[in-house]
This record gives C-alpha cells, sequence and structure tokens, in this order.
C-alpha cells in the first residue's frame, strides 16, 4: 500500500466481482477510502447467482491495506442510490472518485440472434442494467462529486470509440449498451469541464474476470493453460491491470486531458508505466485490430 491517494473517497458502483472488484482493491491500495457497492451479500444473491459478495471484495481492500465500506445496492433503484450517496456526504462530505462498474447482464445478453429474433424484454433488461444504472448512479453522485474540483468519473465499458465504432459488437443489445457508455462519458465531461471535473470511459481488453476463468477451466493462477485452446487469449489481462488504471487516473493530477475521452487499459499503462500482476503491459485493443481480426495466427510478441 502507498498513500498517493490518501484522503480521497472513491466510490465503486458495481464492486462485487471482475473489474470493479479490482478496481475497489486498487483505490484501497493506494491510500482512498472506498465505498463499494453491489446486489450479491453473504445473505442473499442478484439474478446472476454468483458464489462473489460485495464482503469478499471489502475483505480484499483491507487485505491491501486500504479502507472499505461495502453497501448493498440496486443502482436501478433511485432511492437506494439516494440514500448511499446521502451516507457518504454524511459520513465523508465529499466525493472524489465516481466508478460506474454496474453491469450485470453477463447472462442475458445473445451473440447470434438479431434484434427481431431476440427477447425483446431480456434485451431492455440488458440496457436497463447497463446504461439505465449508470444514469441513476450518476444523477445522485455528481452534485456531492462537483463540491471541490478534481472530481474523477469512470464509466466502465467494452471497446474503445474508436473501436467500436468500426465494429459491431456481439449483438444489438450489447453493442448499444456498451456504445451508451462511451457517450455518456462524453456528455458528462462537457457537463463536468466547469466545475474542475473529468469524465472518461475506460474498457480493459480480454480481462480475466470470475466468469472468463470458469468458462475456460482455469484460475488466474494457471491461465495459460488455456491458450492451447484458445491462443489468442494470451493477450488476456487480469482485472488489477483495469484497477490499476482506474487508480493512475485518480492519481494524476493532470487528469482533465482525459475528459470526454475513451481509453482503454493497455493505452494507459503506456502513459502511466504500471503493468498487469505478471509485470507485462497487454495491449489488447491493438491486438485486436492488427492480429485477431484480421485473422492472422496468436502472436503477442510486441502487444505485452
Amino acid at each position: 500500500m502507498d498513500d498517493t491517494l490518501a484522503g480521497r473517497i472513491a466510490l465503486v458502483a458495481g464492486g462485487t466481482r471482475g473489474a470493479g472488484r479490482q478496481i475497489a482493491v486498487q483505490l484501497g491500495a493506494q491510500g482512498a477510502t472506498v465505498y463499494l457497492t453491489g446486489r450479491s451479500t453473504g445473505a442473499q444473491r442478484s439474478e446472476m447467482d454468483r458464489p462473489e459478495t460485495i464482503e469478499e471484495t471489502a475483505e480484499l481492500v483491507r487485505a491491501a491495506g486500504g479502507t472499505a465500506i461495502p453497501v448493498q445496492v440496486d443502482h436501478l433503484v433511485p432511492e437506494q442510490v439516494e440514500r448511499l450517496i446521502r451516507r457518504i456526504d454524511d459520513e465523508q462530505g465529499r466525493l472524489d472518485v465516481l466508478v460506474n462498474a454496474i453491469w450485470g447482464a453477463e447472462n442475458l445478453f445473445s451473440w447470434d440472434k438479431k434484434l427481431w429474433e431476440d427477447d425483446l424484454e431480456t434485451g431492455r433488461r440488458i440496457l436497463r442494467l447497463a446504461v439505465d444504472t449508470h444514469i441513476i448512479t450518476s444523477h445522485y453522485a455528481l452534485p456531492l462529486l462537483i463540491k471541490q474540483p478534481g472530481g474523477l468519473v469512470v464509466g466502465m465499458t467494452d471497446g474503445t470509440e474508436e473501436y467500436n465504432r468500426a465494429n459491431y459488437r456481439v449483438g444489438f443489445f450489447y453493442d448499444l449498451a456498451k456504445t451508451s457508455v462511451l457517450r455518456m462519458a462524453f456528455a458528462q465531461g462537457k457537463e463536468l469541464a466547469p466545475y474542475g471535473a473529468t469524465a472518461v470511459a475506460l474498457t480493459p481488453g480480454w480481462m480475466r474476470s470470475e466468469i472468463m476463468l470458469e468458462h475456460y477451466g482455469v484460475t488466474e493462477a494457471n491461465w495459460r493453460d488455456a491458450v492451447a485452446a484458445q491462443p489468442h487469449f494470451a493477450i488476456s489481462e487480469s482485472p488489477a491491470y483495469t484497477g490499476r488504471a482506474v487508480a493512475a487516473l485518480a492519481a494524476d493530477p493532470q487528469v482533465a486531458r482525459w475528459n470526454g475521452q475513451s481509453v482503454s487499459s493497455g493505452q494507459l499503462a503506456r502513459e502511466y508505466g504500471f503493468t498487469d500482476l505478471d509485470g507485462s503491459r497487454p495491449d489488447c485493443w491493438r491486438y485486436l485490430v492488427e492480429v485477431q481480426d484480421p485473422g492472422k495466427p496468436a502472436d503477442v510478441t510486441g502487444y505485452r
């Protein structure tokens, strides 16, 4: 742990698992006090029916030397979000970093159905989970964040603006959800700039989340065993890489240079000098464009 972010107050909305979990850990490891939210607790699981809980994330933050405050919140319920922000204001009087990492639709989107073939209610649920949650959370949190200059809002998505503009992402609802987060960062950046605050959209690369590791039947310790079955998995990165990207943004006194932009973990690693857990700097989005998408043989040389 270091104290780079000592005295800073962060809210990681959607900190139960995946990127959100490690964003909370890495912010805490640099001294921030981290409020982390999710629907899954030791007593209750969300509709995803996964074993990870916000209490487990809090323990990981504390093990890294940080201060963690887990709060069960459904970010589709405005009253719960409003109550959360009021609590942060009452307890801390400020909010320096807001991370909208809420997703929760991993098991809902289709890889092959067209818009007219997909289940409409399921698709609308994806948009509510991926878009409405971010809007509701920012609506209540931003008045507290702009009380002092220097605030940072990070919207987690999948794909950079440049990549998503040129590529159709999986299916209609997934594509719309992830592109919406990019535009939300742009719009919030315009509204926050006069208050000295910054909004960015951040994408990890091929991230080894708990669900992804399970899919390939590996753990973080032996993830390379999956490369034989899926050679391009060699470019994958741990969730900690994204967490370190957010921590680097939060610690940057010149973070406003990124305002309204779309950035990736690999791009920020080059800029700030942090690495993934294995000491490498995977640059997944450049790899996708130059190697995977053109159909070239998997080769991460020069990309991590």
